[in-house]
């Protein structure tokens, strides 16, 4: 599900040295995919609804990033990787086209072309940008189109992909080409570093693109190639103690301030729409009742303040239990699975926090008791 900052991700209940050995691990597996999945996200995003194909492997950093950043691609939202071996472990689907080697290695592009539609007739997107696009790849396509068209081939999925050029201007052209030879319906796909902006910028222009495939700045994350995941001891207990004593981290930096004490997370979600309101991150031993009315405040500026009122607002906790005791209780779904879960939880996001600029925050609010705990344990060490 969507993560705001501040928020905890994972909790680790066990011996210190048994969770002190584990940090590493955590912070590696989910700040790399965590990172490579809100990049799809956005990308798909920027889509409006048109398939993403996750083409990264080739410019991934290492075998590891690219298999699993592909993975973290497909729960972000694309429809498919073009990486065989992520498709192969996890059961996502494999997408792609042809390489521009397979029609040099040809002795003419429509020889390339004819012989790809023989081996795969259902699947058929040829990559029309070699030589010249609207010279001689998009006229070339359209004779193979229709040569299948005549020898009674259902063109049930097909069409072009176009990696280099202005994909907007191009775009437009080819397809006037298609339509005109009654191939209105055609794919058309768009490669060649693209990230959410510039789709955003192509479907401004109207470009006549309806399949995307993304790949450098996607698996890179090259406007943001880091996640800034933290892993911090919050509370302490003796093995003959009950109660874990809470520990805060300070820094002159304030968001390195950590909220201490063994917390939970509850997400507020408005009743009427089931967009979400706010997360509250309090106590494990704090419950709440969507039958009484609910005061947030602001933990930076706790003078603003929201009320809400009973039957306004429902209530969900996040965290769920995954290990007891080393042995483990949860059972993880398919990718595939995760992937549609993750778009129902992107659809509880209001528009104007999924803007790609300058999106409206969502707030992320301490309990009273969270926040005076924490407002106590800073009083005190600054007195040390």
């Amino acid at each position: 599900t969507v993560v705001f900052p501040r928020e905890p991700l994972v909790k680790v209940v066990a011996p210190i040295m048994e969770a002190q050995l584990v940090e590493t691990a955590i912070l590696n597996i989910i700040n790399h995919q965590s990172l490579i999945a809100t990049k799809a996200a956005r990308v798909c995003y920027a889509a409006k609804g048109d398939a993403i194909m996750e083409f990264g492997l080739r410019r991934a950093q290492g075998p590891d990033a690219g298999i699993f950043g592909a993975r973290a691609a497909v729960i972000g939202g694309c429809a498919g990787t073009s990486c065989v071996l992520t498709g192969k472990m996890f059961d996502v689907p494999v997408l792609g086209t042809h390489a521009h080697s397979w029609i040099m290695s040809f002795p003419d592009e429509y020889t390339a072309f004819k012989t790809y539609a023989k081996l795969y007739p259902n699947a058929c997107t040829l990559l029309v940008d070699t030589y010249d696009v609207l010279k001689s790849g998009v006229p070339n396509a359209i004779r193979v189109f229709e040569e299948m068209r005549e020898e009674g081939i259902p063109l049930t999925q097909y069409g072009i992909r176009i990696d280099s050029g202005d994909l907007a201007y191009l775009s437009k052209e080819a397809y006037k080409m298609l339509a005109a030879a009654g191939f209105d319906d055609a794919i058309i796909s768009a490669s060649s570093d693209l990230d959410e902006y510039l789709i955003d910028s192509l479907k401004a222009q109207d470009a006549k693109i309806n399949s995307w495939g993304v790949g450098t700045r996607l698996i890179t994350s090259n406007d943001n190639p880091a996640f800034g995941g933290v892993y911090k001891l919050a509370a302490v207990k003796d093995a003959d103690s009950t109660e874990f004593t809470p520990k805060i981290k300070l820094s002159e930096n304030s968001e390195k301030i950590t909220n201490p004490g063994n917390k939970k997370i509850y997400r507020i979600y408005e009743k009427d729409t089931g967009k979400i309101k706010a997360d509250l991150i309090c106590l494990v031993d704090e419950t709440y009742d969507e039958n009484d009315p609910l005061v947030l405040f602001d933990p930076n500026e706790p003078w603003k303040k929201t009320k809400l009122l009973p039957g306004t607002y429902e209530l969900r906790e996040l965290m769920v239990h995954v290990f007891d005791h080393g042995n483990c209780i949860y059972h993880s779904p398919k990718v595939m699975d995760i992937r549609d879960y993750c778009q129902k939880e992107l659809e509880t996001l209001w528009e104007e926090t999924r803007r790609l600029v300058n999106p409206h925050g969502v707030y992320v609010d301490l309990s009273q008791k969270l926040y005076d705990m924490k407002i106590s344990l800073l009083n005190q060490m600054s007195q040390v």
